[in-house]
C-alpha cells in the first residue's frame, strides 16, 4: 500500500492538465472561482476512475499481458509528460485560463483529459494490494487517492494564487520544471518496479 501511495502522490504533484489549469485559474480568478473548479475536477476524476475501473477492470485483471500494456502505456505518456515538462525552458508554464471557469468546466476537462486516464489505468491497473479481493482493493484505492487528491489540488490552487504575486527568476522557475518532470519520472519508475 505505501508504494501506491508514493505512486499516487508524485502522480498528482506533478503537472498535467488538471493541476496546470488549477493553478491558471487561482492566478487568474482566486480562492472562490479555484475551490469551485477544483470541486469539478474532483468530481470528474471520480467518474474516469470508474470509468476505468468498471469498464476496463475486468479485462486488466483476466489477461496479465493486457494489465501489463496498459500500464506501460500509461508509463510511456508520463514519460513524454515529463519529457515536455522539462524542455518547457525558463518559465514556469501553468496553463492560462482567458475566462472563468466554474464546476462544470472541471468535470469537463477531466472527462477529456489524457493523464486522467493514464494515472487511474496505472494505479488501478498496476500496484496490486489484495489481488484475491479486487472490490475491497478498488475501494482502498479510491480512498487513498481521493485522501492525496483532494489536498494535492488544494496546494496547487494556492501555489497559482501566490506565485503570481511573486516575481521568481528565470532560473528557479526552470528549477521548478526540473523538478516536477523529475518527480513524474519517480512515478514512472515506480510503476515498472510495481511489475516485477
Amino acid at each position: 500500500m505505501l508504494t501506491f501511495a508514493v505512486a499516487v502522490f508524485f502522480l498528482l504533484i506533478t503537472p498535467g492538465p488538471g493541476v496546470l489549469t488549477t493553478a491558471g485559474v487561482g492566478a487568474a480568478f482566486g480562492r472562490k472561482a479555484g475551490l469551485q473548479y477544483v470541486s469539478g475536477l474532483c468530481v470528474g476524476n471520480a467518474l474516469v476512475g470508474l470509468a476505468v475501473v468498471t469498464g476496463l477492470a475486468a479485462i486488466i485483471f483476466a489477461v496479465p499481458w493486457v494489465r501489463t500494456i496498459l500500464l506501460v502505456l500509461s508509463a510511456l505518456y508520463l514519460s513524454y509528460l515529463a519529457f515536455r515538462i522539462a524542455t518547457a525552458g525558463s518559465k514556469i508554464a501553468f496553463i492560462e485560463a482567458d475566462s472563468q471557469p466554474g464546476f462544470f468546466s472541471g468535470v469537463t476537462l477531466q472527462a477529456i483529459n489524457p493523464k486522467a486516464y493514464a494515472v487511474n489505468t496505472a494505479l488501478f491497473s498496476g500496484f496490486a494490494i489484495l489481488p484475491d479481493a479486487l472490490l475491497m482493493e478498488t475501494v482502498i484505492k479510491f480512498g487513498i487517492l481521493n485522501a492525496i487528491w483532494i489536498p494535492i489540488h488544494l496546494l496547487w490552487l494556492a501555489a497559482g494564487i501566490y506565485v503570481e504575486r511573486m516575481e521568481l527568476a528565470p532560473h528557479i522557475q526552470f528549477r521548478v520544471n526540473m523538478m516536477m518532470a523529475c518527480s513524474l519520472m519517480v512515478v514512472v519508475v515506480l510503476a515498472i518496479y510495481s511489475l516485477l
